[in-house]
C-alpha cells in the first residue's frame, strides 16, 4: 500500500495490548476456535525468546516414548505451565513472537516491511533524507518501527525515523489527524523532545527527531544501550539498582511539569512510561505526544484497566507516574499492581507518592491529581531553572476535536472496564460453585429435594386411592375388584390409621365369610402430616361409627381389631 493511499474500508484496527491467555486441551474434546501447535513449535518459540535472557520452563523433549498416556498428560501440564509464565510477563506477553504464536491470523503480517515500503514511499518527495539502518526492534510495539537516518547534505547528524500504524483509539477525523501531527514540530516545551518533522496520511504517521547516544531514562536505569532490542535490554537487567533521591525528585519534578502543561493544553497523552522519557543531560524531555493522536493503547494499559475509578486520561497519566516513580526508586517495576507492601525508599516522602497512585486504596478511590502531587513533600522544594518558555499554539477547531476525541477515548476505556469487571465476578461465581465444598452442598440439597418430592409423590397416590375407595364402595355394594369379578360374599378391605404421639400407626385388616379370621399388618413410618408409606389395602380415614363403614362387616371382628 502507497504512503498516501488510503486503508482499507474493512480494516480492523487493533489493541495489541490486550493480554492473551492460553489453554493447552486434549485434541479429542476440542469445541471452540483454536490454534493446533506441536511440540517443535513450542521449541523455536522458547529459542527465539532466549534474547530476553530468562530461564523458561519449556519441557524437555522426549523421543523414545512420547506416544505414552501419562508422558503426553504430563507434557500437557508443563507446556500450559510454560504458556502461563509467558502470558504473565509484562513485556514478553506485549512482544511479537508470543503474538504471533497465539494468535497467528491477526498477527501474521511482517510490519517491518510494511514499514519499509511506507518510509520508501515517503522518501520519493522528500530526497533530502536518507536511511542509514533499521533499528530493530528497539520498542515494545508491534506496529511501531524505526529508522536510523541522516541527512544527506549533513551527513555526521543521525536521527531516528518513528513509523506508527493507527490505533483502535483514533477517533480524530484524518483532516484534523494529519493537521494535528504536522502541528507537533511547532511545540516548544523545555520537557518534551522536540520533533524534527511530521507527517500523515489516511493510515499511518512518520515522524523524525534527533538520535540521542544516551538513550532514554528506561536505559539509565537499566544500564543499557539504546539500540539493543527491547527484550534484551529489559526482560532481566544484570543489575537492579534505583536512582539517588535527588534524580528521583528532580525528574520527577520535571514530568509533572510537563503532564500539567499538556492537562492544561486539553492535548490528551496517557502514554507515560520510563522508555518514553528522554535523558538531555539533567533534563527529562517527553517523547511519542503523537501516540494519543493515532489511537495508540497505553503500555500499562492492562493495569488500569483492572480499576474502575481510573477512568479519564489524567487519572492514567498519575497511574502511569506511579510506575514510573516505582521504577526509577526500585530499579525494576513492581511485580504486581495494586502494591500492598513498599520496600525501604530513600525516603518515606517517595512512598507516600507511590502509596497515593499504586496502593490498593489509591486504585479504589481514585487518584490524585498532578496539582496535588506538585504539592507533595517529595517534588514542592524542587527549584527548576530554565529559560525556555513553552509554546504551543492549538487553533480552537482542532482544540474542540482533541476534546471529543479524548471523550471517546475515555469511552471505551470505561465499557473496557465494565466488561472485565463482569466477566470477573463471573469467573469468581463459576469458581465457588466449582469448588469441593460447594459440590457436597448441592449433593445434600439434591437429596433432601429427592425425599421431599418422593413424599409429595406418596402422599398425592394416597390421596388418590382413598378417593377412589371412597367412590366405589356404598352401602348396598361391596367392595370388589374390576378384573377379578367375586361374589358379594367375599373379602371386603377397610384401612384405618391412627396418630399416636406424632407417630402414624397404619393397620390394614382383612375379614373373609369363609374362615371368619382376621390378619392385620403394621406400617410405622414419620408423620408428616399424612400417612407416608402406605401398603396395599390401606387409607387414611377418619374414626368413624360402625354404621359408617360396611354393612356385612362383622361387629366382633371390628371390635377385635380396634381394642389391637
Amino acid at each position: 500500500m502507497a504512503f498516501m493511499e488510503k486503508p482499507p474500508a474493512g480494516k480492523v484496527l487493533l489493541d495489541d495490548t490486550v493480554p492473551l491467555t492460553a489453554a493447552i486441551e486434549a485434541s479429542q474434546s476440542l469445541q471452540s476456535h483454536t490454534i493446533v501447535r506441536r511440540y517443535s513449535d513450542f521449541d523455536l518459540l522458547n529459542n527465539s525468546l532466549q534474547i530476553a535472557g530468562l530461564s523458561l520452563p519449556l519441557p524437555p523433549k522426549k523421543l523414545i516414548g512420547n506416544m505414552d498416556r501419562e508422558f503426553i498428560a504430563e507434557r500437557q501440564k508443563g507446556l500450559q505451565n510454560y504458556l502461563n509464565v509467558i502470558t504473565t510477563n509484562h513485556i514478553l506477553s506485549n512482544c511479537e513472537l508470543v503474538k504471533k504464536f497465539l494468535d497467528p491470523n491477526n498477527y501474521s503480517a511482517n510490519y517491518t516491511e510494511i514499514a519499509l515500503q511506507q518510509v520508501s514511499m515517503f522518501f520519493r518527495s522528500e530526497p533530502k533524507w536518507e536511511v542509514v539502518e533499521p533499528l530493530k526492534d528497539i520498542g515494545w510495539r508491534i506496529r511501531k518501527k524505526y529508522f536510523l537516518m541522516k541527512i544527506k547534505n549533513q551527513p555526521k547528524e543521525r536521527l531516528v525515523l518513528s513509523w506508527a500504524d493507527l490505533g483502535p483509539d483514533k477517533y480524530l477525523s484524518d483532516k484534523d489527524f494529519q493537521c494535528l501531527i504536522k502541528l507537533l514540530p511547532s511545540c516548544l516545551h523545555p520537557y518534551i523532545y522536540r520533533v524534527t518533522f511530521a507527517t500523515a496520511n489516511e493510515s499511518s504517521a512518520l515522524l523524525i527527531r534527533t538520535f540521542n547516544e544516551k538513550g532514554t531514562l528506561k536505559d539509565l536505569i537499566y544500564k543499557a544501550k539504546p539500540k539493543d532490542p527491547f527484550l534484551k535490554k529489559y526482560c532481566n537487567p544484570k543489575k537492579i539498582q534505583g536512582l539517588e533521591l535527588q534524580q528521583i525528585k528532580t525528574y520527577g519534578r520535571q514530568i509533572l511539569e510537563v503532564l500539567k502543561f499538556l492537562h492544561d493544553k486539553g492535548f490528551p497523552y496517557g502514554h507515560l512510561h520510563a522508555s518514553n522519557v528522554m535523558l538531555d543531560g539533567d533534563t527529562c524531555r517527553l517523547l511519542d505526544l503523537e501516540n494519543s493522536l493515532l489511537g495508540l493503547p497505553s503500555f500499562y494499559r492492562s493495569y488500569f484497566t483492572q480499576f474502575r475509578k481510573i477512568n479519564t486520561l489524567e487519572s492514567v497519566d498519575v497511574h502511569c507516574f506511579g510506575h514510573l516513580l516505582y521504577e526509577m526508586t526500585y530499579g525494576r517495576p513492581p511485580d504486581s499492581v495494586p502494591v500492598d507492601s513498599f520496600p525501604p525508599a530513600p525516603s518515606m516522602a517517595v512512598v507516600a507518592v507511590l502509596e497515593s497512585t499504586l496502593s490498593c486504596d489509591a486504585c479504589k478511590n481514585g487518584m490524585p491529581t498532578v496539582s496535588r502531587l506538585l504539592q507533595m513533600p517529595l517534588f514542592s522544594d524542587v527549584l527548576l531553572t530554565t529559560s525556555e518558555k513553552p509554546q504551543f499554539k492549538i487553533p480552537t477547531k482542532l482544540k474542540e476535536a482533541l476534546r471529543i476525541a479524548k471523550e471517546c477515548i475515555e469511552k471505551r476505556l470505561i465499557e473496557e472496564q465494565k466488561q472485565i469487571h463482569q466477566h470477573r465476578r463471573l469467573t469468581r461465581a463459576q469458581s465457588h460453585h466449582g469448588s469441593e465444598e460447594e459440590r457436597k452442598k448441592r449433593k445434600i440439597l439434591a437429596r433432601k429435594k429427592s425425599k421431599r418430592s418422593a413424599i409429595e409423590n406418596s402422599e398425592e397416590y394416597s390421596a388418590k386411592y382413598s378417593n377412589s375407595n371412597n367412590s366405589g364402595s356404598g352401602a348396598s355394594s361391596p367392595l370388589t375388584s374390576p378384573s377379578s369379578p367375586t361374589p358379594p360374599s367375599t373379602a371386603a378391605a377397610l384401612g384405618w390409621c391412627k396418630r399416636y404421639k406424632g407417630r402414624a400407626i397404619c393397620i390394614t385388616s382383612t375379614s373373609s365369610a369363609s374362615t371368619s379370621t382376621a390378619s392385620s399388618s403394621l406400617a410405622s413410618c414419620e408423620h408428616r402430616g399424612a400417612c407416608a408409606a402406605l401398603t396395599p389395602g390401606c387409607e387414611w380415614c377418619e374414626p368413624r361409627g360402625l354404621a359408617q363403614l360396611h354393612p356385612e362387616f362383622p361387629k366382633g371382628n371390628f371390635e377385635k381389631n380396634r381394642n389391637l
